[in-house]
């Protein structure tokens, strides 16, 4: 199939992010090789984006500094970049509106590039106003079809997959927005039964051929918790992390046990939302 008839896709992960790590790097490299030797779609861009400080996760840091590391660790990238929309909101974002706002803005970028017709002036410009009329309808001919807007697909790991399950984590409505909408790409770890959560869920199995899954078959069990851990008990984190990042993390002195313990006691933020809606 040429390039041409494929359908180009714009990868999307979100998450803490805290800190971000080599395998977050690897996630990307994994979607891209499955999607584009499928044949039937082009990856075109990876998107970083790290949720915001009203998310209030335990451990959670600054998402200014999250932001940093993320674009340290994607300096030499070709394709991966980090977009800070969703970090800056002041109010936790859901998933489903990050993707909305990504799919709407390549829709716009995509309206930009279309040219106007050209308008008529005063009476006496007739003639003129039809001859650009005509130069503008073989202009056209000869133009190219207008390109069709590239799809956002959410990346993600097993684990966020399986927290659909978690209850009052994720609003259904959202759930089936994302599988239906846009689509999943998800990475499974060896011991994630991911085709059987499928299964098990309704919405899942509904919208399951939009739901891709990708086999980890170099495993990798980094995870952002454990660096953390190791960070706190003075262990090296080097190879697991960029280079980058680790000089960062050092040069801050970012995580210790001390920040392990912020929004110890507060509620996630979906969940005090959904607090929220149960009592207006």
């Amino acid at each position: 199939m040429e390039n041409s008839e494929k359908t180009e896709v714009v990868l999307l992960a979100c998450g803490s992010f805290n800190p971000i790590t080599n395998m977050h790097l690897r996630l990307f490299e994994l979607a891209k090789d499955y999607m584009n030797e499928t044949g039937k779609y082009r990856v075109i861009k990876g998107i970083i984006s790290p949720v915001g400080d009203a998310y209030k996760k335990k451990g959670l840091i600054s998402a200014h500094h999250r932001v940093i590391m993320a674009e340290l660790a994607t300096k030499n990238s070709e394709w991966v970049e980090v977009d800070t929309w969703e970090s800056l909101q002041k109010e936790w974002v859901e998933t489903v509106k990050v993707l909305r706002h990504h799919q709407e803005k390549l829709e716009a970028g995509s309206c930009d590039h279309q040219q106007d017709s050209p308008t008529p002036g005063r009476p006496g410009q007739k003639r003129k106003w039809v001859e650009q009329r005509q130069d503008f309808s073989q202009k056209k001919l000869l133009e190219p079809k207008p390109k069709v807007v590239p799809e956002v697909k959410l990346l993600c790991g097993a684990d966020l997959l399986e927290s659909f399950a978690v209850p009052n984590l994720w609003k259904s409505e959202d759930i089936t927005q994302i599988v239906g909408d846009y689509g999943l790409i998800c990475i499974t770890r060896a011991g994630n039964d991911a085709q059987k959560f499928i299964y098990e869920s309704d919405a899942l199995w509904k919208h399951r051929n939009n739901i891709h899954l990708v086999n980890e078959w170099i495993t990798n069990d980094i995870s952002s918790t454990k660096i953390r851990r190791a960070l706190r008990r003075g262990q090296s984190i080097r190879y697991l992390v960029p280079d980058l990042v680790q000089e960062y993390i050092e040069k801050h002195d970012l995580y210790s046990y001390e920040s392990e313990e912020k929004n110890v006691g507060v509620i996630l933020a979906p969940l005090q939302r959904k607090v929220a809606d149960a009592n207006p």
